[in-house]
């Protein structure tokens, strides 16, 4: 029996991640086993990004639910184990930097089952950011560490990973974000929000820094406030944010912000149309950093750090923290002088999930 590539994912980043190369391995004709474990798991937040990026139904659901870090994660583990035993993958392929990202890497280290990690080599150097502990526990254990960009590489020897195991890949999200810009021009997002394309800025929040604080997303809501009375601010909210908000005792005054847009979260293709005919992008997602990137759009990153500095080397992206003065400042500065110029890095040509493939392929085909 040909033994399966098991591909997984866990939250919403992931799914556009693994979206392309699901596509690839299928049409190469490999036996590949997507594997869901419910990490993350709503109508709006998961099941939309299956509908709108054309991916199956996962092969196995394990709904896991939230809890904390360690619950979370020790409960993938636990799952995740039984599947590997059950099925005796060739491969295991994680991405990004979830609790399910380390927690199924660490499990294929225990059972000596290959494992490739995809965006590997990221570093914000920042430990307060638990997804900085998953990339460096996933990255000490795995086996393919696959890199979107050289700082990734430079990083991984930093830490004395041997040159072997290290392969510069590309940006396996520029791949979904050109795979699917074509089919977001049929989004009707724009009539159904009252927006006026290219005439708007897009605003994602989510970071616990950010809003389990209640002094900095006073902070940030207060400079919206005053970026809001220069252009229309589109924000689909995060439903934890959201609570926050509300919990804050902030809700009144985001609504008040003048232009402001407030939706729930957007499906894919309707957020890469919002994204695409943006003016200006404030985030705090590290994927959003890398799809303006692309685009070209200039980004204003509301951290105080990044675990992808090629987008600012690079691309587009400026980092502001969350200083309401640095916030209005480079936001006034984008709107009036069109923003940071940049370029798109090397590799970031749609084109990762065809390279990934080949590694992958290796692999399985040498066993």
């Amino acid at each position: 029996m040909t033994k399966p590539v098991i591909l997984v994912v866990g939250a919403r980043p992931n799914f556009m991640k693994i979206a392309p190369l699901h596509a690839e391995l299928v049409r190469r004709g490999e036996a590949v086993l997507l594997l869901h474990t419910g990490q993350h798991y709503d109508d709006n937040m998961s099941k939309v990004f299956f509908d709108d990026l054309g991916m199956p139904k996962p092969d196995i659901y394990l709904g896991i639910g939230s809890g904390s870090h360690a619950t979370q994660t020790a409960k993938v583990m636990i799952e995740f184990e039984q599947i590997c035993l059950d099925r005796t993958p060739s491969m295991v392929v994680v991405v990004g930097d979830v609790n399910s990202t380390v927690a199924c890497s660490i499990v294929c280290a225990k059972l000596l089952i290959p494992c490739a990690h995809v965006e590997a080599g990221l570093r914000s150097f920042d430990r307060t950011m638990p997804e900085e502990v998953n990339r460096l526990l996933t990255d000490a254990v795995a086996d393919y560490l696959l890199t979107p960009s050289p700082d990734g590489d430079e990083n991984l020897r930093n830490e004395g990973v041997p040159e072997e195991k290290i392969i510069r890949v590309g940006n396996i999200m520029i791949d979904s974000l050109l795979n699917n810009l074509e089919r977001a021009k049929n989004s009707q997002i724009h009539a159904d929000l009252g927006l006026r394309q290219g005439e708007y800025a897009v605003l994602t929040l989510h970071r616990p820094s950010n809003v389990d604080d209640k002094e900095a997303l006073t902070a940030i809501v207060g400079a919206l406030e005053q970026v809001g009375e220069q252009i229309p601010l589109v924000f689909p909210q995060h439903p934890r944010t959201a609570k926050r908000i509300e919990d804050f005792g902030l809700a009144e005054r985001v609504q008040a912000i003048p232009n402001m847009v407030l939706t729930g979260p957007a499906g894919y293709l309707d957020f890469i149309a919002l994204m695409a005919h943006s003016k200006l992008v404030l985030t705090d997602s590290g994927g959003l950093q890398e799809e303006t990137t692309a685009l070209g759009i200039p980004c204003l990153t509301l951290r105080e750090n990044t675990e992808r500095p090629v987008t600012v080397t690079e691309g587009t992206n400026t980092i502001v923290g969350n200083d309401p003065a640095a916030i209005v400042a480079a936001a006034l500065d984008a709107l009036e002088n069109g923003g940071k110029a940049g370029r798109i890095p090397e590799l970031w040509d749609g084109k990762t999930a065809s390279r990934i493939a080949d590694v992958i392929q290796t692999v399985t085909q040498a066993e």
